[in-house]
C-alpha cells in the first residue's frame, strides 16, 4: 500500500534526484567538503518536505512545505553551480540534472497554487483632478 505523497510524480522525481547526489556527492572531499554537506542536506529536503506538506489538510501549512521544497530544489541548482566551478561536478551532468530539478519547481509550484505570483494592482491612467497642469512641477514651472 503506498502512502499519499508516494504517489505524487514530484516525489518520484525527487526521489530520484536524491539517489542522484548520493551516487556523487562521495567523491567529493577535502575543498567540496561543506558543498557536499549542503547538497545532501538540501536534497533530502526536497522529498521530506513534499511528504510532509502533502500529509496536512490546511492549504496554507501544504503551501510552506511545498514552497520549503521548492526552495530547496533551487538550492540545489545552486549548489550544482558552485560545483562546476569547483570542478567538483561535470558542466554537462549538471545542466542534465538542472532539468530535472527545473520539473521538480514547477511542479511544486503547480501544487503549492496560488501564492507564486508577484503583482500588484494596477493604478487607473487618466486626469488628476488635483493637477491643474500635469506637466509642470509643483512650482508651475515646465520641464
Amino acid at each position: 500500500m503506498a502512502l499519499g505523497h508516494e504517489k505524487l510524480d514530484v516525489y518520484r522525481l525527487a526521489i530520484r534526484y536524491v539517489a542522484w547526489v548520493y551516487e556523487n556527492a562521495g567523491h567529493l572531499n577535502g575543498v567540496h567538503r561543506s558543498a557536499r554537506e549542503q547538497w545532501l542536506r538540501a536534497s533530502q529536503s526536497i522529498p521530506l518536505n513534499i511528504a510532509e506538506g502533502n500529509g496536512k489538510t490546511a492549504g496554507a501549512d501544504r503551501r510552506r512545505y511545498f514552497e520549503i521544497a521548492r526552495g530547496s530544489a533551487l538550492e540545489c541548482a545552486a549548489i550544482q553551480d558552485v560545483l562546476v566551478v569547483g570542478r567538483g561536478l561535470q558542466e554537462e551532468e549538471s545542466r542534465e540534472r538542472k532539468l530535472e530539478l527545473d520539473r521538480i519547481v514547477a511542479m511544486l509550484s503547480r501544487l503549492g497554487g496560488r501564492g507564486y505570483c508577484v503583482g500588484e494592482e494596477a493604478e487607473p491612467y487618466g486626469h488628476d483632478e488635483n493637477d491643474p497642469d500635469p506637466d509642470s512641477d509643483p512650482d508651475g514651472n515646465r520641464p
